[in-house]
């Protein structure tokens, strides 16, 4: 039988009471789970351990708060955290995407973050790129946190490039300016290696809409205006058909979902996948591995496929609920883990995504990092559509319709015409 001397359980009555007494907060949020979180935030790779290691390194840290992270897969994110707020039992903090902040904050159910709130938690706004202000206003309010932009870019197998002879003298790929010159290169990579030229998600979640909209924002059309939402544009016909000559032409597969896309990179099917920055480290650390196929990669920004520049991009924020604010204990203690999350920056930027404070841009730490340099100017071409209460529907009824073109066949014209029906009738 074990015994305690009372200095022994004094100390352990005192641990046990000091550990009763933290004030415990939610955190929802997504991008897939970490099964082994790092000691050290610098050790962790892939946004699930990155942001887990700053999330419990805040725990860690911070005597008399722990963190208790609600972590959910992205696809059905926002169906869970709508249903917490209906049940009145949202996260004390949660991650949510810019597009859907007019969803949330115009309905009221999210805190405004006021200039004293961000100061008495040590946070400067002022660090915050134009870009990231943005991200967390709506209609001249803030709601919260910016953590990064992310955006589309082109992932690349050299050795692929370098086999079909798409290299310029520098070493540099050889991309598109064109439809025309799209398709020309698609077609040399095919003869010449047997693979695909590009893959992506077209099949699954709404990359294959984030493309489109890239290809319609390339050729200055949109299909958001002052009368609401325009689907069956020029613009939008145009983009279309250079993703579906591609399937045509078995130059891509659109039956690939994000799983099978990212493998047949890695794989070495495809010269170019269409991805995000989430996923640069994860790649780049793939690349180092002797057994995996992929070895030389590179990335480069969203090629100009028309007259301007312009690749899909979003931000990640962080948003506390409306209601936390009436509780000052909560509301302090939600604001210190959005502090340190901003502290964290750094860390977060290399998963690949693009900081949004200034002192971390212009840190030569993050300028280090690797491949940065390789994507620079996606942080200029990024674009995304006006806000809108509805983004996340309407997304779902162009992925849904433009999936049904390449997947079912169904008609341009029948797809175009429903996706307006259906999103009319979201208004």
């Amino acid at each position: 039988m074990k015994t305690f001397t009372l200095a022994a359980l004094i100390t352990l009555t005192s641990l046990s009471s000091a550990h009763a007494a933290d004030k415990e907060i939610t955190l929802g949020r997504f991008f897939g789970a970490c099964e082994d979180v790092p000691e050290k935030i610098a050790d962790a790779t892939g946004e699930a351990c990155i942001i887990q290691s700053i999330i419990t390194g805040f725990s860690n840290e911070k005597n008399g708060i722990s963190v208790k992270t609600l972590p959910t897969d992205w696809g059905n994110y926002y169906d869970q955290i709508k249903a917490s707020y209906s049940g009145g039992t949202p996260p004390d903090v949660h991650v949510m995407h810019k597009h859907r902040l007019p969803e949330f904050a115009g309905v009221g159910i999210l805190a405004e973050i006021t200039a004293e709130d961000y100061a008495k938690a040590g946070i400067d706004p002022n660090d915050w790129t134009d870009s990231a202000k943005q991200a967390v206003t709506y209609k001249g309010k803030t709601y919260g946190v910016p953590m990064d932009i992310h955006a589309n870019l082109w992932h690349l197998n050299m050795d692929l490039f370098k086999q079909a002879g798409l290299v310029n003298a520098d070493g540099s790929p050889k991309l598109p300016t064109s439809p025309e010159e799209l398709f020309a290169q698609a077609k040399q990579m095919k003869e010449k290696t047997g693979k695909d030229y590009l893959a992506a998600d077209f099949a699954q979640y709404p990359l294959g809409v984030r493309t489109a909209l890239a290809l319609i924002w390339q050729q200055g059309g949109n299909i958001f205006d002052e009368n609401g939402v325009t689907v069956d544009t020029p613009e939008a016909r145009k983009a279309i058909k250079v993703l579906t000559d591609l399937f045509d032409a078995n130059y891509a597969n659109p039956k690939l979902n994000y799983a099978e896309s990212q493998q047949a990179f890695l794989d070495g099917n495809a010269a170019v996948l269409i991805n995000g920055t989430w996923v640069v480290d994860f790649y780049t650390a793939q690349a180092e591995d002797n057994k995996v196929p992929l070895a030389d990669y590179r990335i480069a920004n969203f090629p100009t496929i028309f007259n301007e520049g312009a690749t899909w991009a979003d931000s990640h924020i962080w948003a506390i609920p409306a209601a936390v604010k009436k509780d000052p204990e909560t509301f302090d203690a939600a604001m210190q883990i959005l502090a340190w999350i901003n502290n964290h920056n750094i860390d977060w930027a290399r998963t690949g995504h693009i900081a949004v404070r200034n002192s971390v841009l212009n840190d030569p730490a993050y300028q280090a990092l690797p491949h940065r340099d390789e994507y620079l100017e996606t942080a200029v071409i990024a674009q995304d559509n006006p806000p809108s209460k509805k983004y996340g529907a309407i997304q779902d009824v162009l992925n849904r319709e433009l999936q049904s073109i390449w997947l079912t066949g169904k008609s341009v014209d029948d797809a175009l015409a429903d996706a307006q029906y259906d999103i009319e009738d979201l208004q």
